[in-house]
């Protein structure tokens, strides 16, 4: 993806340039993680920093301003759920995994409210866990065009007392399917600013 401008239009020269990295790297990984079953062949290492990565490019994303108009329009015209999950569940595990960076698999990833907490209490991940803790699982469908299949998934959101305990990513969103979702839900919001 290029962009051009001049200095009197959005986007601005930092953020073309901001963009075009954050793009690039995010279809590499899309691309990546869609190609057949290869990339689940690698090392689970591997895999979670190509993971994390994108979520953190796509956490990076969400600060650009015609993104957030695309969230308010999924926030305004998609089922409710589907805007909490493409902004705030996205950014909560971004965050988790900015300030857990000791994981070295998505199935090693845990968290409880004193890990979570153990600096200062109420931010980001905190105020998330404890706004959507115990709501309904949310299922959706997506369609893989390279297997031609049609895949099930569900988002679970912990319960409070899971949360004082300890509560596993893998339990909330599976590696492979989970992050396909995500991956494609991603994609989605961002190739709302991408004009060819």
């Amino acid at each position: 993806m290029e962009y051009e401008t001049d200095d009197n239009t959005r986007p601005t020269k930092a953020e073309v340039q901001f963009l075009n990295l954050a793009y690039n790297e995010f279809y590499n990984i899309f691309d990546e993680i869609f190609i057949g079953d290869i990339f689940y062949s690698q090392s689970s290492y591997y895999r979670f920093s190509r993971i994390r990565e994108a979520f953190c490019i796509y956490g990076e994303v969400q600060s650009y301003e015609p993104i957030q108009w695309a969230l308010k329009d999924i926030e305004e015209h998609r089922p409710f759920m589907e805007s909490v999950i493409a902004k705030d569940l996205f950014k909560a595990i971004r965050n988790i995994f900015s300030h857990f960076p000791y994981f070295s698999a998505w199935d090693d990833v845990w968290l409880s409210e004193e890990l979570v907490n153990w600096y200062k209490p109420n931010q980001s991940i905190d105020k998330f866990i404890k706004k959507y803790a115990d709501k309904d699982t949310v299922k959706y469908r997506f369609w893989d065009d390279l297997s031609k299949t049609m895949t099930y998934i569900s988002i679970r959101f912990p319960t409070l007392s899971e949360y004082k305990t300890r509560i596993y990513l893998k339990d909330m969103l599976t590696e492979k399917d989970g992050v396909k979702f995500s991956m494609i839900l991603m994609k989605k919001v961002m190739d709302t600013c991408v004009e060819k």
